[in-house]
């Protein structure tokens, strides 16, 4: 069995005085896709948050590639992909200087990649309009763009499936599953079950309100 990317032994998180979840353990390990599962209010996105490295109010111990997170986190933020619930996308932008910007903050990509990947998600007659002339699904399919551009062994994304309509959900499931195929793990929050081949289930039960 492959080692694991990112392990997690005793989570436990209480927000607002309520308990979302206790003594959660898991690992994640490459060509998986896991589907975090759970009610509203569940904790699922506060989970991922936790696993990015970016929500430090919890208990218990996360390692990347057997070190302690705290640790080698410079290394573990290299090698991963986050994309919260929200976009990203400034509206004042185009989809071309968005996209720009958000993977320039790592490295830079040539215009004609970026170009490429906004095709990918059907906004190739889009580049140059301002993101406020654009619907909710289309800025969504901005920050997916980012998918197609990344090669870091892992991908956590939290409710990527958001206003996408049926035929984007179905080219997003495909890509997802083409990358655990090369190697790759992908944690995700959806409301639905993605059709994709051997998905692994992290299900959160949801301490009662």
């Amino acid at each position: 069995m492959t080692e694991p990317l990112l392990k997690a032994v005793g989570l436990s998180c209480e927000r607002d005085d309520r308990l979302l979840f206790s003594e959660l353990s898991f690992a994640i390990r490459p060509g998986t896709v896991t589907r975090v599962e759970g009610p509203n209010g569940a904790g699922k996105t506060t989970l991922l948050r936790i696993m990015a490295g970016l929500f430090q109010g919890f208990e218990g111990e996360l390692t990347w590639l057997g070190e302690p997170l705290d640790y080698v986190r410079e290394h573990f933020q290299r090698n991963l992909l986050y994309l919260g619930h929200r976009p990203g996308v400034k509206p004042l932008l185009t989809p071309l200087e968005n996209l720009r910007v958000l993977t320039g903050c790592r490295r830079r990509v040539a215009d004609d990649a970026l170009e490429a990947a906004l095709q990918q998600v059907g906004l190739e007659d889009y580049l140059d309009v301002p993101c406020h002339h654009l619907s909710a699904g289309q800025h969504r399919r901005v920050a997916l763009a980012r998918l197609y551009l990344s090669d870091e062994p892992l991908w956590l994304l939290d409710e990527a499936f958001t206003a996408i309509d049926r035929e984007g959900v179905i080219q997003i499931e495909q890509l997802l599953a083409r990358r655990a195929e090369a190697g790759g793990a992908v944690v995700l929050t959806t409301h639905h079950t993605p059709d994709i081949a051997n998905l692994a289930q992290l299900h959160l039960q949801g301490a009662a309100l």
